[in-house]
């Protein structure tokens, strides 16, 4: 064997291997991003997330399939965050009174506020524009 061939066989290797760490980034940031269904800041069209006596007063429902957080601070009273985490997109997956968390790395958002309780993200969730009529609520642009 000519010394060449070793060096050859060892660059299509680390292609190969830069080839399959870039496709796994990717797989990655789609799976816990924001890219399918609406931004990082919410959806980008209205969402109906059903009864509004879902949410619980002094609490907070997670809508995971349209990443958004909902609190009911006070009777009657909603407000709503972007379910997907500042930190690095992930979607946020479980709610404890009013604390939703992040299962990528662990940070927490207070659902009333959207600000960060424990990090690794340093931003709040952004707000969503949310509306209650007719006992139904609605999220995102123009509602």
């Amino acid at each position: 064997m000519s010394p060449e061939l070793p060096a050859a066989r060892r660059t299509v290797l680390r292609g190969a291997a830069l080839a399959g760490a870039v496709v796994a980034a990717d797989a990655g940031l789609s799976a816990c991003g924001a890219k399918k269904n609406g931004s990082a800041d919410g959806p980008t069209k209205p969402v109906d997330l059903g009864a509004a006596s879902a949410v619980p007063v002094g609490g907070a429902k997670l809508y995971r399939d349209d990443k958004v957080l909902v609190s009911q601070p006070t009777q009657g009273s909603f407000k709503a965050f972007s379910a997907v985490c500042t930190h690095q997109g992930c979607v946020l997956d479980t709610v404890d009174g009013t604390t939703a968390s992040c299962p990528c790395h662990g940070s927490q958002f207070n659902a009333e506020t959207g600000a960060v309780v424990q990090g690794p993200a340093s931003k709040a969730l952004p707000a969503v524009d949310i509306k209650a009529a007719g006992g139904k609520l609605t999220a995102g642009p123009a509602t």
